[in-house]
């Protein structure tokens, strides 16, 4: 083995630079949403498979939850969370089988 077998090889710095800018934006693009993003109605409506107004009236009728940012009201993740789990119907277990 010679002396310039061992020598350091030479790095391309703008090689690097690409690299490292691509494996940042496989990061950011893995990373789960945060949970401070709050949606609209319109946004949480669809979904939810539900339309607008119809998450707007259930907001003034108070049978969802939400929160105001403003005076706009909005729903996090959480809240559209929780709408789904109070529409999940668990069958009984006791209950008669369909044939």
């Amino acid at each position: 083995m010679t002396r310039n077998d061992l020598a350091s090889p030479t790095v391309d710095s703008a090689l690097i630079e690409r690299l490292a800018a691509a494996v940042e934006s496989l990061v950011r693009a893995a990373a789960p949403p945060s949970d401070l993003r709050c949606y609209t109605p319109a946004e949480a409506g669809e979904l939810l498979g539900k339309t607008e107004n119809w998450v707007i009236e259930a907001i003034h009728a108070r049978r969802i939850p939400f929160t105001y940012i403003g005076k706009s009201p909005r729903l996090t993740a959480h809240h559209i969370r929780q709408v789904q789990a109070a529409g999940e119907l668990v069958p009984n277990k006791y209950s008669l089988r369909a044939a």
